[in-house]
């Protein structure tokens, strides 16, 4: 994904993610032309609908992939190659394109792109694939879908108030959350793992909400590089810790698990979380959340597709509760 000519980048500070775009930025509308007096309504240009698109599918298929990493590969360790691979890629593709220079940041943009890549990469999808080994690809989804109700507490607690409709797309979230995670806690299903994912969502939740508070790089795509990589280095040290690196053989890796691995670094981190990113400087950050309801439903329906699971009643009846949760959302945010 390339940036636009109209890329937040270019502007002096970050946008605080629930701040109206400003005219002429990324997916601005103007609808003065209305009629003046009117309060204009915000509309998303077709790079945010296409970025959102990204991250709704691509996460959605990336719990598969790492599931199937997990069976054979260290969960740290390729965690952290994920993630060194796809960041050191990224950062040199920008400075091919636009120049060493574009990397230069300042020592306090580093130090927060940092740490939101550990609260992101380490404490989020870290502990997310640390829980696969033992939690369903698919339930794990479903309990990602919590995201969106931690990011409205963060924002109520600093006086912040997201709207009605937004609570109401919460509650419509959690209650599809509700009738689909409930049948799945039944099986053979450790409390542990569920537990991991859960801390994995807080810490998710605050490493999005800081990214648009603190001084990040001006380019939401270097910020990118560097949180990638910081949250592999991160991984690395959780992986030779658990000393992961003993007895390591290469040669035990399946080869389902290197192509799983390799869809992870192009699609799921490249791609997608490079979409991610972006669009946490360039849309609401109550819209960017709504991807934590329609994982699940992708995540789901590639189960029923690739591995043969059934859809039952909750299933189909709590995808159907989320996806509304997710359109009273974005229509309360295109309203705002």
């Amino acid at each position: 994904m390339t940036a636009s000519h109209s890329n937040p980048a270019d502007r002096t500070a970050p946008r605080d993610a629930d701040e109206p775009f400003s005219p002429g930025g990324a997916g601005a509308v103007s609808d003065s032309a209305h009629g003046a007096g009117r309060p204009a309504r915000r509309r998303f240009g077709a790079a945010v609908w296409a970025a959102l698109v990204i991250v709704y599918v691509v996460w959605g298929s990336t719990y598969l992939g790492i599931k199937v990493v997990v069976e054979t590969m260290p969960p740290f360790l390729s965690a952290a190659a994920r993630f060194v691979v796809a960041g050191l890629l990224l950062a040199a593709f920008l400075a091919v394109r636009h120049g060493p220079s574009v990397l230069r940041v300042t020592r306090r943009e580093l130090g927060c792109a940092a740490l939101v890549g550990l609260l992101l990469l380490v404490g989020g999808n870290g502990l997310v694939v640390f829980a696969e080994r033992t939690v369903p690809s698919g339930l794990a989804a479903l309990l990602i879908a919590v995201v969106p109700a931690w990011m409205v507490v963060l924002r109520t607690a600093v006086g912040d108030r997201p709207g009605r409709g937004a609570y109401g797309g919460v509650l419509l979230g959690l209650a599809g959350l509700a009738v689909l995670t409930l049948p799945g806690l039944s099986g053979d299903v450790r409390i542990s793992g569920v537990l991991t994912v859960m801390a994995a969502t807080v810490l998710w939740s605050v490493g999005s909400f800081s990214s648009s508070r603190l001084p990040m790089p001006k380019n939401p795509f270097v910020a990118s590089a560097y949180e990638m990589v910081a949250g592999g280095l991160g991984c690395a040290v959780l992986a030779a810790t658990r000393g992961e690196q003993r007895g390591l053989d290469l040669s035990a890796f399946s080869t389902r698990s290197w192509i799983a691995l390799v869809y992870l670094i192009v699609f799921g981190s490249l791609v997608a979380f490079t979409a991610y990113v972006w669009l946490l400087h360039s849309a609401p950050l109550s819209l960017t959340a709504t991807y934590a309801y329609v994982n699940p439903v992708v995540a789901v329906v590639l189960g029923a597709i690739i591995l043969g699971e059934t859809v039952t009643w909750p299933i189909a009846l709590g995808g159907a509760v989320v996806v509304a949760g997710v359109c009273l959302i974005v229509s309360t945010e295109r309203r705002a």
